[in-house]
């Protein structure tokens, strides 16, 4: 197992991940999957309050034969279901009981969408609580996640002095949300990042075109889609900890041997041209050439541009139902709405578009797309579960 430094306090940190978000519904199976996965050498371990019993199922199994004391847990907190400062105690009481531990080593604020929403948790005293928390010796490091456009990832790890962060990345999201531009600007900071969805929950080893699959067929090193997407993200060294969201023995066997070989640049000339033939063949498959650059923000009304057309992209990729989603994560989950449907036709984004993209009608079509009859209503229900 290959492994990272923590820049901010030395852990060593396997490259690899386990993501407890998709833990086999057999327990045993978990379990066994687990252990060995920590004989192997893995020692990160994510799950998070809202994963549905994950939480508890993780922590039986770290009890037994001193697996705790091998790895580092991180867990997450959902700022929407923090409604006063007593909240904060109690949510976290509840996580170490269900993981058996008296302290977390990496604590997430779960899917932080803004500025905003952080300054209302500071005004609940969240800081004076992780200040207690750590003097305790009960909260190691503090983070965030993040889904959302590069301007509001910046803004966000330029508000507090965070231990760590996670954003999505993989080879389809070089440009797209933080993007590689937010990868690089955290890791200048001194910031560990964790990676999620390399793989964008399997959907880039199943759910992309023909032609791509062929191009991995028969590349000049033989390789699965996942061994070639995982190589990608490990290939930047600012990625601290990818996680994989494994539930199979041959899943968990496959990622942990990449994971035991895999170096920072690596890369050749060769993997280069092949992944930049895929990406070719995916601005085939998508409508809007946006390389998520970001000259067209900020926009006057607060749309996120690159993050709508980003989610019209997904479509084509992953499907509408997933685009659906990933559009109201990205846009609809503000104090402030993001989505297309703001745009006022001033078309001031399309004077700094170095693609020359028709930006007002592309937005049109992105929201007749992806802003259906359902969509209000379930922003509206977001913003009120969430209290924004």
């Amino acid at each position: 197992m290959r492994y990272r430094i923590n820049p901010r306090n030395g852990d060593k940190l396997s490259i690899l991940g386990f993501g407890c978000m998709r833990f086999p519904k057999d327990e045993q199976e978990a379990a066994r999957q687990v252990a060995y996965a920590i004989d192997q050498g893995v020692n990160y371990f994510d799950t998070a309050y809202i994963y549905s019993g994950n939480e508890a199922v993780l922590g039986r199994i770290l009890a037994k034969d001193g697996y705790r004391d091998r790895v580092k847990i991180a867990t997450k907190i959902p700022p929407y279901i923090v409604r006063k400062y007593e909240d904060l105690e109690k949510i976290f009481r509840t996580q170490l009981t269900r993981l058996q531990t008296d302290h977390i080593d990496y604590y997430f604020i779960h899917m932080l969408t803004d500025v905003k929403i952080w300054d209302r948790l500071k005004d609940l005293g969240i800081l004076q609580w992780l200040e207690e928390k750590r003097r305790a010796g009960q909260i190691v490091n503090t983070g965030f996640s993040y889904h959302g456009g590069r301007d509001a990832f910046v803004q966000l790890v330029d508000a507090h002095d965070w231990d760590f962060c996670m954003i999505q990345y993989n080879f389809l999201d070089e440009n797209n949300q933080a993007g590689k531009s937010g990868l690089q600007y955290a890791a200048a900071k001194g910031m560990p990042v964790m990676i999620m969805e390399p793989l964008r929950g399997g959907k880039l080893i199943s759910a992309l075109p023909k032609e791509v699959y062929a191009l991995w067929e028969n590349a000049h090193v033989k390789r699965t889609p996942a061994e070639w997407a995982l190589r990608w993200v490990w290939d930047h060294p600012e990625a601290t900890v990818v996680l994989s969201g494994m539930n199979t023995q041959a899943m968990l066997e496959e990622n942990i041997r990449i994971a035991s070989e895999v170096e920072a640049h690596s890369f050749t000339d060769p993997d280069y041209a092949l992944f930049e033939q895929v990406r070719e063949l995916l601005r085939k498959a998508i409508q809007i050439p946006c390389t998520g650059c970001g000259y067209c923000l900020p926009c006057p009304k607060g749309v996120d541009i690159p993050s709508c057309f980003s989610s019209y992209n997904d479509i084509a990729i992953v499907g509408k139902a997933r685009a659906v989603k990933n559009y109201l994560m990205q846009t609809g989950m503000r104090p402030g709405s993001a989505a297309a449907a703001q745009c006022v036709q001033c078309g001031q984004c399309e004077t700094h578009c170095p693609q020359s993209i028709p930006i007002r009608d592309s937005l049109k079509m992105t929201s007749r797309a992806l802003e259906g009859f359902y969509f209000k209503p379930l922003q509206v229900l977001l913003r009120k579960f969430m209290r924004f």
